[in-house]
C-alpha cells in the first residue's frame, strides 16, 4: 500500500493577498466554498495529467500558494470543459478560478514558453483589440508561426481542404470604428495587460 507524501510548505512561501486577487475576478467570488470533496478532480477528463488535481489546485490558491499555483501545469491543462463546475455541490467556480489563473500566469510573465494557450491569448486579445473582431484563419497563421512553425507547414493541407468547403478563411474582418472598443479595453482594469 502506498503512502501519501505531503510536501511541507513554509508560511514564507505564501502570498497572504493572492487568494483575496483571485476571488475578486468574476466567477471566482466562491472559492471559500470550496468544502475538499474532490467531486472536481473525480470528473475532471484531464486529471491524471496534471501535476495538481483540481482540488489542490484550489486549495493551493486559497493558502496563498500563487507560485506553485500558476506554474502549475493544471491550469493549462484544464479544457474549460465545466464538468467540474457543473458537479461542484458548494457551486465554486473552478472553471472561472482556472481562467483566472491563467491570466494571472500569463499577466506575471510565468505561462510557459512551450504552451500554445498564452500565445493564443495574446494574439486574440490583440487582433480584437486591432480590428474589433477575430478573424480565424489569421488567428490560427498567427499562432503556429509564432508557436511552432513547422506545424505551420504541417497544416497547410488541411487548411488548404477547409477553405475549399467554405469552413475557414483567411479573409480579415475589422469593425466599422474599432477606435471605439479600443478605448473601452484600455479603460478595463487587467484587460490586456
Amino acid at each position: 500500500m502506498g503512502s501519501i507524501q505531503r510536501e511541507i510548505r513554509l508560511e514564507s512561501d505564501r502570498d497572504p493577498g493572492f487568494a483575496d486577487e483571485i476571488r475578486s475576478m468574476p466567477g471566482c467570488e466562491h472559492l471559500d466554498r470550496c468544502i475538499q470533496c474532490a467531486t472536481c478532480s473525480g470528473v475532471c477528463p484531464l486529471s491524471v495529467y496534471m501535476d495538481h488535481t483540481p482540488r489542490r489546485i484550489m486549495e493551493l490558491t486559497r493558502d496563498g500558494f500563487k507560485d506553485d499555483v500558476l506554474r502549475s501545469n493544471t491550469i493549462w491543462l484544464c479544457a474549460s470543459c465545466y464538468e467540474c463546475q457543473a458537479e461542484c455541490p458548494m457551486e465554486v467556480g473552478v472553471t472561472d478560478v482556472m481562467v483566472a489563473l491563467k491570466n494571472k500566469a500569463i499577466a506575471s510573465g510565468v505561462a510557459p514558453k512551450d504552451v500554445p494557450t498564452p500565445v493564443l491569448a495574446r494574439e486574440f486579445f490583440r487582433m480584437v483589440r486591432e480590428t474589433g473582431r477575430v478573424s480565424e484563419g489569421k488567428l490560427v497563421q498567427r499562432l503556429y508561426l509564432k508557436t511552432g512553425p513547422a506545424k505551420f507547414f504541417g497544416m497547410i493541407g488541411l487548411g488548404r481542404d477547409l477553405m475549399r468547403t467554405g469552413r475557414f478563411s483567411l479573409r480579415s474582418e475589422r469593425m466599422k470604428r474599432p477606435e471605439d472598443l479600443q478605448r473601452v479595453l484600455d479603460g478595463t482594469p487587467g484587460v490586456g495587460k
